[in-house]
């Protein structure tokens, strides 16, 4: 089966009404990084909650703050809002689509590391390479949860949507695959980002069990270019027509 890597992102949606369940690898195994963060957030430091959120005034903090452990939940796919999953468009998939992406997506998150996209989580804040405390969420979920990852991922092919930052919590040792997008022959980012979300939709539509089948999919806008294979990495080189 086909397993697809991705983002989270900084823009998430208020409230939920999900049951709290069983993360990706145990909830308890992120005991030590979850509690460090409601330390600050209910420390009423506003100080160290801005520099935590990444906010300049307090007034955009005010949401954020709440206990991690008795928050209101929402599936992640559903939590995290911004450009790729403005491109994705979740909820306009029929439920097929919507529960291939909830088993078989895994999300990086900052604060809650691997979980996949039905996982149910908190509305949170971690400005992308902050510390949490002492915690530095990258090298605490790497060590952490590699082993575990390789294990569920071993008998899967990996298609890894992830933006460059997120190699630092999870870097696998088998063969996977990644796309490059370019426009007039240039890197782009925000359309990178886009793409993304249009590529795990597509994938979900199509109920994509393997990179076989991902390499016959047929996404608008994108032309193949070229196809590098380095060691275990394989990228795919789209061009944005």
């Amino acid at each position: 089966m086909l397993k697809i890597l991705f983002s989270p992102s900084e823009g998430k949606v208020n409230g939920g009404d999900s049951k709290i369940k069983e993360l990706f690898g145990a909830l308890n195994a992120r005991d030590e990084i979850l509690s460090a963060y409601n330390k600050i957030v209910l420390s009423k430091n506003e100080e160290d909650i801005k520099q935590l959120f990444g906010f300049k005034k307090f007034s955009e903090c005010e949401k954020y703050i709440d206990d991690i452990f008795s928050s209101a939940l929402m599936p992640a796919i559903e939590r995290y809002t911004g450009v790729a999953y403005d491109y994705l468009k979740y909820n306009t998939l029929e439920i097929p689509a919507q529960e291939y992406i909830k088993k078989n997506t895994i999300i990086f998150s900052n604060l809650y590391g691997p979980i996949f996209g039905g996982d149910t989580i908190a509305n949170y804040k971690v400005k992308q390479g902050n510390n949490i405390g002492e915690i530095a969420p990258d090298k605490f979920y790497k060590e952490r949860f590699s082993y575990q990852l390789d294990l569920y991922l071993g008998e899967h092919e990996i298609l890894d949507l992830r933006a460059g930052y997120y190699d630092k919590f999870y870097k696998t040792s088998k063969t996977y695959t990644t796309l490059k997008f370019l426009k007039d022959g240039k890197s782009v980012s925000h359309w990178a980002k886009a793409y993304r979300g249009i590529v795990l939709r597509e994938v979900a539509k199509n109920d994509i069990k393997s990179i076989q089948e991902f390499m016959a999919l047929d996404i608008t806008g994108l032309k193949t270019e070229e196809i590098k294979v380095v060691k275990n990495k394989t990228e795919i080189i789209y061009s944005i027509t």
